[in-house]
């Protein structure tokens, strides 16, 4: 983490005193630089007069900079929109970080240190397009393009997601796995569950997956997932995949477009915190645990639990129309094994299903 997001985190937990014993997370530190605070910032808060108060000696010395590059932070995280009142003798304190969508403060909540560079923007066509163009240019795997909103967000089979401003979380992440064209389908289950994991953690509610990319909270529709992925033209091999996350958390004040009424929900009814920057930080260390060792397929299980199709009657669509059918499992590889109604069993590697009522 850089000075600005571990200044956040510092801010955030409005200077509450260390905990005993070691913790790889730092205890009370969003950000998981590891370290416990030192005695030295404790007495800085003490020292402040409490309130949240932080003197800006107290964190220039547990941040190791200079007090002026403490002031240029707190302008910094400032100008991103957060309310940080400053009282001499006193020191700094947050005062409001509402719903900001910030690098800094997505950062301040990833406990996963020196993987993640992110980056947020207010608009762009789609994060997944535009960070395919940052890969080809060099970006690195583990970057993190986030937007306010999407005017062209990408669904899958070619649909478009709807990304108004302000009412989601928008993502993507950069991967590089150098692995087989199969596993494309593993990095999309994987992050199913990932962001499943990361909602109830945040938001408290249970969330189910419907195979293969849809997460559903009360049989409607919260998040959708777009891994897109190129290849080795010699080697065959996955040489970038770009992962898409979308998250609906709160519904627009004009509701959802008609063609989405039914289908759609928010988590929440109203974001009074940090939900959004939570989400995603959450959604990337869970992933992240699962992706450093993919083929062990830890998540699968999980996956599996989750699955609102698996026994029950569903609909298979096709470039043909619809066929209907029974979810019977999905396998190691995270592909659909249904039986049709003429008794044809059959796995399905990609396409869309949809559960019969």
């Amino acid at each position: 983490m850089n000075v600005k997001s571990r200044l956040l985190a510092l801010l955030e937990d409005g200077g509450a005193k260390p905990c005993d014993g070691e913790s790889s997370g730092g205890c009370g530190n969003p950000g998981g630089n590891g370290s416990l605070r030192s005695g030295e910032f404790s007495r800085g808060v003490e020292s402040s007069g409490g309130g949240g108060y932080i003197s800006g000696e107290a964190l220039a010395s547990e941040l190791s900079v200079s007090r002026n590059a403490v002031w240029k932070a707190v302008e910094s995280l400032r100008a991103d929109g957060y309310e940080i009142s400053a009282v001499t003798n006193k020191g700094y304190r947050l005062e409001s970080s509402g719903d900001v969508l910030s690098a800094a403060g997505i950062m301040s909540h990833i406990k996963t240190g020196g993987l993640f560079q992110v980056e947020v923007r207010k608009q762009v066509t789609s994060t997944n397009t535009v960070l395919r163009e940052m890969a080809e240019r060099g970006a690195p795997e583990g970057f993190v393009l986030v937007a306010e909103e999407q005017f062209a967000g990408k669904g899958r089979l070619g649909r478009s997601f709807y990304s108004p401003c302000g009412y989601g979380v928008y993502f993507s992440l950069l991967l590089r796995p150098g692995s087989k064209t199969g596993e494309t389908t593993l990095i999309t289950s994987a992050a199913a569950v990932a962001v499943a994991r990361a909602i109830e953690e945040v938001v408290g509610v249970r969330v189910g997956i419907k195979w293969v990319n849809d997460l559903f909270v009360n049989g409607k529709k919260v998040c959708g997932i777009l891994t897109e992925a190129t290849f080795g033209m010699e080697s065959g091999l996955v040489e970038t995949a770009i992962l898409g996350i979308g998250i609906n958390i709160t519904e627009p004040e004009d509701g959802f477009p008609e063609e989405l009424r039914g289908i759609a929900a928010a988590l929440v009814e109203n974001n009074s915190g940090a939900i959004r920057r939570r989400l995603i930080a959450a959604t990337l260390d869970e992933f992240w645990r699962y992706y450093q060792n993919l083929s062990a397929r830890e998540f699968l299980g999980e996956y599996r639990e989750r699955s609102i199709v698996l026994g029950r009657d569903i609909l298979v669509l096709t470039g043909g129309g619809q066929r209907p059918a029974r979810a019977l499992e999905i396998d190691e590889n995270c592909k659909l094994v249904v039986r049709f109604e003429n008794g044809e069993v059959a796995t399905l590697d990609s396409g869309e299903v949809s559960v019969r009522v």
